[in-house]
């Protein structure tokens, strides 16, 4: 087949043309062309048009309820009768009341400033030459990810607020929430007069469809993969489209010598019982040798009242109560991402020896120390490399939500360009405006 290629806008190649390019392909690129139309549109919106639109489309939520967990429904029978596990059923189940809390997110994205035209840094030279860098959209963004129906509301309000038109492949697992959902919130976008190509989904084309947006080089501008380990290292892997990448979350919860029993147990709880599911749960409990006595008998029977199973080193088993789900540690188990009832636990030595385990084996999402020492929750701070350090707070912070965000795309636990939750902000690239008065340069 012969390709011929084009320049994109930005001098980028862009996809190639070819009379004999397959139907997925066409219709993948089909759907980027008209959320590339859109996106320039979403780029010259008011604050007011787009947050009227936020509070359009999360009242849409609550109106048409109905309907989404009716679609919702179907899923989560199919997922439930071919074995999904009970984590990630959770994170497939809608309700009317998370509905209402995922619609509740929409409002507050419109609450926060828009971030289009913020100028980040500007200047008068010498020679009298106005240099400003301001944000504007990234333009398309093309979200892939896994049985997360919420997700589907999370990218569209954001890419709206921030300028960007989104193309969406959610899963077959979740295929008829993700119909529903983009229904209506394509609706309440027409019903104010904005493109309802501004969300597109490609769900339809299957994985072949996700594979030919990977590859819409030139027409999409970024792709966010967001999921578990397989998908996105094979984003990484066959993209061409750039890609910001999310992360696993193997997080960890160092308990250092001193540390609050009572206020660590509570941490602990929260960060692996809450929501197994998620990236930021729990799945790796450290303690210092100092904390075990007091520590691990209370934590460790907290734990199994909850239901967890304790993957435990030699130095742990000890303290686990009667009747607890116990299993030994193996090295596997400090590299694994459970989303389930199940905690790798070790004791260690010191702070030395737990800050080598997590360079170790922590994916870069989110570590926790529970200390009252100021030197060692600095060390803490300072010598990992993660996206998100919590000290003498629970994991599960990490959320755009949590922190002032209004919600997230996903959690980068890359370096380049976007790191920890997905806001507004990372949702933007810049563009240097320098105004003159006839200047030449000399």
């Amino acid at each position: 087949m012969s390709v011929i290629e084009t320049s994109a806008p930005g001098g980028s190649a862009d996809v190639a043309h070819d009379a004999t390019t397959d139907p997925v392909t066409e219709g993948v690129h089909a759907a980027a062309r008209r959320a590339k139309a859109a996106s320039r549109v979403l780029a010259r919106a008011t604050r007011a048009t787009k947050d009227a639109a936020l509070h359009a489309m999360a009242d849409a939520l609550v109106d048409r309820a109905p309907e989404m967990v009716a679609a919702n429904a179907v899923d989560v029978r199919r997922e439930r009768e071919n074995g999904m596990s009970p984590g990630l059923l959770d994170r497939l189940t809608l309700t009317p009341d998370r509905l209402a809390s995922i619609g509740q997110a929409l409002r507050d994205v419109a609450a926060l400033p828009d971030p289009v035209g913020e100028v980040v840094r500007g200047s008068t030279l010498p020679n009298g030459l106005r240099v400003r860098q301001t944000r504007v959209p990234l333009g398309v963004v093309g979200v892939i990810y896994e049985a997360r129906p919420n997700v589907t509301v999370d990218v569209v309000g954001l890419g709206l607020k921030s300028g960007n038109a989104v193309v969406l492949r959610g899963g077959s697992a979740a295929a008829a929430s993700n119909t529903a959902i983009v229904a209506v919130l394509q609706d309440a976008l027409e019903a104010l007069g904005l493109p309802r190509d501004a969300i597109g989904s490609i769900d339809a084309y299957g994985r072949p469809g996700g594979v030919a947006l990977m590859r819409a080089r030139g027409l999409v501008d970024v792709v966010v993969p967001r999921g578990g380990a397989d998908l996105i290292a094979t984003v990484v892997r066959e993209s061409t489209v750039p890609v910001i990448e999310t992360g696993v979350g193997n997080c960890h919860l160092y308990v250092d010598a001193g540390a609050d029993v009572a206020q660590a147990v509570a941490i602990l709880l929260n960060g692996k019982t809450q929501r197994v599911g998620v990236c930021n749960a729990l799945e790796t409990l450290l303690v210092h040798a100092d904390a075990a006595e007091a520590f691990l008998p209370a934590a460790l029977a907290a734990l199994t009242d909850a239901g967890v199973r304790l993957h435990a080193d030699d130095a742990a088993t000890p303290y686990s109560p009667a009747g607890a789900d116990v299993v030994p540690a193996t090295t596997q188990d400090w590299r694994t991402e459970y989303l389930s009832l199940d905690i790798a636990v070790k004791v260690v030595a010191d702070i030395d020896e737990a800050l080598e385990h997590i360079r170790t084996y922590s994916s870069g999402h989110t570590e926790v120390i529970c200390t009252p020492n100021l030197a060692a929750a600095h060390r803490f701070s300072t010598e990992l490399d993660s996206a998100a350090i919590m000290v003498n707070a629970s994991s599960r912070f990490t959320d755009g939500g949590e922190l002032g965000l209004g919600a997230e795309l996903g959690i980068s636990t890359q370096k380049l360009h976007a790191r920890g939750p997905m806001g507004l902000a990372e949702l933007t690239t810049t563009t240097w405006i320098v105004q003159g008065d006839g200047h030449v340069r000399p």
